[in-house]
């Protein structure tokens, strides 16, 4: 069963370090069926309720071009999530996994993503199929479908690198942590 709060057997929580601001805007707000997480999907269905993304003033404009993809990508805020687990059970079993290997609500930074299917836009409002999420859930953004999308700007050169040479400016495999 889904909880709310509660430490299952296995789980382990921390103690969070303090809030630094990431300079993030909730530029909208999620309008869904569901207002408690025990009723919330745990994972949106394509073939689940319509559902409204608000998009507030001034952000609007920035749909425009939107209607050009069938699916979108929904970036949102899990506000009412903890953010202390680092290891969950979700099967309730004692057996806990690292919150990175999860699609959980419950993670460090709740920020979930969804791909949606876009039904319409009117105004400010997205009309969209597949999320699973509360009521009233802070919109961060929205993007088209990453592999529907073709970028428009002009190529530059890491466009076409392939492979592996070089990873965060280290070579790889060369000892370096």
């Amino acid at each position: 069963m889904v909880r709310k709060n509660e430490l299952r057997d296995g789980e382990t929580a921390i103690a969070a370090p303090p809030l630094n601001d990431a300079g993030l805007v909730f530029i909208g707000r999620i309008h869904t069926p569901w207002q408690d997480r025990l009723t919330c999907p745990r994972q949106g269905r394509q073939d689940g309720p319509t559902c409204r993304i608000e998009v507030f003033e001034p952000w609007v404009a920035a749909l425009d071009g939107i209607t050009e993809y069938q699916k979108i990508e929904v970036l949102y805020w899990l506000h009412l999530s903890r953010r202390d687990i680092v290891r969950q059970s979700p099967r309730n079993d004692g057996i806990a996994r690292g919150a990175f290997s999860l699609r959980t609500p419950v993670r460090p930074n709740p920020i979930a993503t969804q791909l949606v299917t876009l039904l319409g836009v009117d105004g400010a409002n997205v009309l969209v199929r597949g999320l699973d999420c509360l009521d009233g859930t802070p919109l961060l953004d929205l993007k088209p479908d990453r592999c529907a999308f073709t970028p428009l700007a002009p190529p530059q050169p890491g466009d076409d690198q392939v492979g592996d040479d070089q990873v965060g400016g280290d070579s790889v495999g060369d000892g370096a942590p």
